[in-house]
């Protein structure tokens, strides 16, 4: 059992009490480690006192606590929980059931069916998870779970491990089912009920959920960027196609609509959100260790080079339509009525041209196929026992 825990001194005590007393009322051999992130109150002595295992993460974030109590844990099935009592840890033998008998990789502790506004504020319940639990069901390809921000999860140490998780705040939960999901996982959620946390929330809505999106752009640019990124282009061709056969506009009630001036910034933006999407598809799934097939050719070196050359093309055709704009302006003839469709279609097409070949020019620089290093964290020593009865200080190494 894993407990990461932040001046929770009026909680952490009967957590670890809980947890152990189920433990040996179902005969499961196991431990509690508190992972004492910072504490300012007297937290680490009371889970101590208790029977727990204590250690030291100096990294602040939930992530960063999750991942080193994990590296502390010894007994292969892992549990993780909050330390504000809030979590039935009377459950603990229905989380880990599924492990061990071989049905699932990863379980989720549901909170949903029995949280109301006591138990968690109505914008997180009924706004901010469900919002994060269906992008993430999305760019998994659908995770089958109401809950994805559950802190309550079960799974083999080896399992997490293996992931290479590296998020150190409260994105490490959304994280940690993006990957497991990415690896072909079995992930199934358990109803195991929620409480009224005892203290303060140390959840910050806004810079975590600012953290959760930036995560999923990360570890899912195909469902923020490559799909978004492939309607803009496709609605600024359509719309210079609409521009170039209708010089005139088309009249919409008493306005009369110019889809020239909409153009432009869907295929640039559409251009833009593909290439950064693509490549960020391809860096997450090397660093994750799968394969999106359909995203291999940015990784390959004729990459660059081939935008590089598009965007040159691009740029040129740009040049060439407002230098023949000009032509007919500086000769005095008869301006084309296609004149202002021509001239934004050639500033698209400079943009367009810019942003290619400056993308490839970057992408040859900053070597994309290097892969990421990954975060290590050192587990404690074997020797480090229970018995000792003393707090073992992890540090970033």
């Amino acid at each position: 059992m894993v407990l990461p825990c932040l001046n929770e001194a009026a909680a952490v005590g009967l957590c670890v009490r809980e947890a152990l007393d189920t433990l040996n009322d179902a005969g499961i051999r196991g431990e509690v480690v508190v992972v004492d992130n910072g504490s300012h109150d007297d937290s680490a002595e009371v889970a101590l006192r208790e029977g727990a295992q204590v250690v030291r993460e100096v990294r602040r974030g939930y992530g960063s606590a999750l991942q080193a109590g994990i590296a502390a844990a010894r007994a292969p099935i892992v549990v993780t929980a909050d330390a504000d009592f809030s979590y039935d840890l009377r459950r603990i033998p229905e989380m880990v059931a599924p492990i061990q008998c071989d049905e699932a990789d990863l379980v989720l502790g549901s909170r949903l069916d029995d949280a109301n506004r006591r138990t968690m504020p109505l914008l997180h319940r009924f706004v901010g998870t469900p919002a994060l639990t269906f992008l993430i069901a999305r760019a998994s390809g659908g995770l089958p779970t109401r809950d994805s921000q559950s802190g309550y999860r079960a799974f083999r140490r080896q399992f997490l491990l293996g992931l290479k998780l590296r998020g150190t705040g409260m994105e490490f939960a959304s994280e940690m089912l993006l990957r497991a999901s990415s690896a072909g996982s079995r992930i199934c959620e358990v109803d195991t009920g929620y409480r009224k946390r005892i203290g303060r929330s140390k959840l910050h809505s806004l810079s975590d959920g600012w953290r959760h999106l930036q995560l999923i752009v990360l570890l899912a640019p195909d469902l923020v960027l490559v799909y978004p990124g492939i309607a803009l282009t496709i609605a600024g061709v359509l719309l210079t196609a609409l521009s170039l056969g209708r010089p005139g506009g088309f009249s919409v009630g008493s306005l009369q609509w110019q889809p020239v001036f909409f153009s432009s910034i869907s295929l640039v933006l559409g251009i833009q959100a593909l290439l950064a999407g693509a490549v960020l598809a391809w860096r997450s799934s090397e660093t994750s260790g799968t394969v999106r097939r359909r995203f291999a050719f940015v990784g390959q070196t004729t990459f660059p080079t081939t935008c590089t050359r598009g965007g040159l093309i691009a740029a040129g055709a740009g040049l060439a339509i407002d230098l023949l704009l000009f032509l007919v302006w500086v000769m005095g003839l008869k301006p084309w009525s296609r004149g202002l469709a021509l001239a934004a279609l050639a500033q698209t097409l400079l943009i367009v041209g810019g942003s290619l070949s400056s993308f490839g020019l970057i992408a040859r620089l900053l070597d994309i196929g290097k892969q990421g290093d990954a975060h290590v964290v050192t587990a404690v020593p074997p020797e480090a026992s229970r018995e000792d009865a003393s707090i073992i200080d992890l540090r970033s190494r």
